[in-house]
């Protein structure tokens, strides 16, 4: 009889460890999220590429010395628990997370951040964003293990923002180390609540579960409902394949629905649709200042007017999308609403500010001439976020005022060559931010997206003095006249304010959004049976 009980008792102690083994968050079985992304970037190191598409994943896999909470708006703890700024705002202070490691077992220290941004800021490691968001970094000096002072040449305001962004996530040293600037993309190590295991290029990338993960910011709710144990993120460059691949089981999140599919989501029970508005630049078309015909001011406005863009807007984006009214959108702090009244679409205007300025169509042939030349555009354009049938449109609607467009599908790493070239008259561009200062790299003569060519020295000084003041009212008044110039001067056509149409499986659970919009809040999600 003893021996019996005996055996009853570790048979039931081993079907409890096989539960326990088997089962988490309140004895759900082991769980697998599988995610769609919607471009394969050219590549994925966060410290050198620039995509926001990077992002998703990799948000879950590194933390930041600051966090930007998206439901307050303010700047919280994250692998810094405290900071302070100088007076002269030349020196930032920060007091570090003890007991914080990597998931490859390197303990995160001053040398650690002092490594990172160092990394960042060497010419040879060719950061195309991340150099940029440092301002005018001089130097990470370790005081401390658990202390590190940055240090700039000038004030520069939107550092906490900066340092809040997966693009300046903390990498182990060792793995960078290891792997090199080349390989370390398909190695990478962060502290996050996910481990990086495994990225092919334009098929998956898969992160696992990071148990020893408990120093995430407060409103990540640090030691409550872990996430999904597997999340394998899979690429559906192809619109019309994301909602077929969200409805048959395949995955059970997709980014950037399109709209017309989204309508019939959003009225399945089967499927929860997350319209998030996103903060940053609109999707946005810059004219060259520096290449006829967009050198004329004349010709960049009546480009501007002849576009349809409430009927472009609603045709490809539907009822979720505002149209953009200049550099910002609508949701970002800083954003000029009176830009909302200028530039309503007439075509008559458009077709006057060209006769007045001599372009005329001489011959009957529809496309204007002056002095023997055409009024000839290279439209270069990307094919993410529905850009090739904004093109078609437009150029339609440009055509209708005699110009010939000529219009060039580019990918992406084409694009940034051929706008960092000059060889555009026109492109399209957008870039999420909570913080206006993104303008600078834009519309600063110097900047490195400074693709209308735009060398305007009192913008220059707006745009310096906005980045370099710590008083929100004096930046946001000069962020106002910079965009009122942007806007006079005609450098971009805004065309649509974003709205990041997500949808999810219904059995998906506290699915969240970070303050940018575009990241989402892994940590938590679970599935339900």
């Amino acid at each position: 009889m003893i021996g019996q009980r005996r055996q009853l008792m570790f048979y039931l102690l081993g079907a409890v460890l096989i539960f326990l083994v088997g089962c988490r968050g309140g004895g759900s079985e082991a769980q697998k999220l599988v995610y769609g992304l919607t471009l394969a970037p050219s590549g994925i190191d966060p410290h050198i590429h620039a995509s926001s598409e990077l992002g998703i994943p990799l948000n879950s896999v590194y933390d930041t010395l600051v966090y930007l909470d998206p439901e307050s708006g303010e700047f919280v703890s994250g692998l810094a628990t405290e900071w302070s700024v100088s007076k002269d705002g030349l020196a930032y202070t920060f007091d570090l997370r003890e007991g914080v490691t990597f998931h490859d077992g390197t303990h995160f220290d001053a040398q650690a951040v002092k490594f990172n941004l160092e990394r960042v800021m060497n010419p040879e490691t060719g950061s195309q964003k991340a150099r940029y968001m440092l301002g005018q970094f001089e130097s990470a000096v370790v005081v401390d293990d658990a202390t590190v002072e940055i240090h700039l040449t000038a004030p520069y305001a939107p550092l906490l923002d900066s340092l809040s962004q997966v693009y300046l996530g903390m990498a182990s040293p060792t793995a960078v180390k290891k792997w090199g600037n080349a390989d370390y993309q398909f190695h990478q190590v962060g502290t996050g609540p996910y481990k990086f295991v495994e990225y092919v290029p334009g098929d998956h990338l898969t992160l696992e579960l990071n148990p020893e993960y408990k120093w995430g910011p407060a409103f990540l709710q640090p030691g409550g409902t872990a996430g999904v144990d597997k999340i394998e993120f899979r690429f559906y460059q192809d619109p019309a394949t994301r909602a077929i691949a969200l409805e048959s089981g395949q995955v059970q999140v997709m980014g950037e629905i399109p709209p017309q599919d989204a309508g019939r989501l959003e009225q399945s029970p089967d499927f929860v649709l997350y319209p998030v508005p996103i903060p940053g630049q609109p999707l946005q078309l810059f004219f060259n200042t520096a290449r006829p015909p967009t050198d004329e001011l004349a010709v960049r406005q009546a480009l501007i007017y002849a576009a349809e863009r409430p009927t472009i807007v609603s045709t490809i984006f539907g009822s979720w999308s505002p149209v953009a009214s200049g550099p910002l959108s609508a949701v970002t702090v800083g954003h000029v609403p009176e830009l909302q009244s200028w530039y309503s679409f007439d075509p008559e205007q458009a077709e006057a500010l060209l006769a007045e300025a001599g372009w005329v169509d001489s011959d009957n042939d529809g496309v204007r001439e002056r002095d023997g030349q055409t009024l000839a555009l290279e439209f270069y354009y990307m094919g993410w976020g529905m850009m090739p049938e904004m093109a078609q449109m437009l150029e339609s609607n440009w055509a209708a005022i005699g110009a010939q467009v000529n219009a060039q599908l580019l990918s992406y790493p084409a694009a940034l060559q051929a706008a960092g070239d000059g060889e555009h008259n026109i492109i399209p561009f957008n870039l999420s931010g909570a913080d206006p200062a993104q303008l600078n790299n834009f519309y600063s003569s110097g900047g490195g997206f400074n693709w209308s060519k735009i060398q305007d020295a009192e913008l220059d000084d707006w745009l310096a003095q906005a980045a370099a003041s710590s008083d929100l009212n004096t930046r946001l008044a000069l962020y106002h006249q910079a965009q009122t110039r942007i806007m006079e001067q005609a450098l971009i056509l805004p065309i649509r304010d974003y709205v990041n149409l997500n949808a999810a499986s219904a059995k998906v659970r506290n699915l969240r959004f970070d303050a940018r919009g575009w990241f989402p809040l892994l940590a938590e999600v679970r599935l339900e049976d």
